[in-house]
């Protein structure tokens, strides 16, 4: 009757949050490929792409979730480890670039 408050169904609620997560990781990914094109370093665009992962993943299994499939699960844990390579890789890359252009300017440094 009157006084009760209309309550929302299980599977709405589930609906409508993973509609809202969803656009959430969407601004959010959109916020990380803005600061992955700005910089200004190399080591700010690994992190920007290693949190675009993250984000790609989240957004994998909401996805799952919104479609109750499971194999977006094994897409999202496939991506994650691929992902996780790939930042090592290039922070790896980083690492040694910085070093050996540190090298060179001692060494231009010590003959100047």
């Amino acid at each position: 009757p009157g006084g009760y408050a209309k309550m929302i169904s299980a599977n709405n609620f589930i609906n409508l949050a993973s509609l809202a997560a969803l656009a959430m990781l969407l601004v959010s990914m959109v916020l990380v490929l803005w600061r992955m094109a700005r910089g200004p370093t190399a080591a700010d665009r690994v992190i920007a792409l290693d949190l675009l992962s993250i984000l790609v993943v989240a957004f994998l299994v909401t996805v799952s979730i919104q479609a109750q499939e499971t194999s977006y699960l094994d897409v999202a844990n496939a991506y994650a480890c691929i992902a996780f390579m790939g930042t090592v890789a290039l922070a790896r890359y980083i690492s040694r670039t910085s070093r050996r252009q540190s090298e060179k300017k001692q060494g231009d440094q010590r003959n100047g």
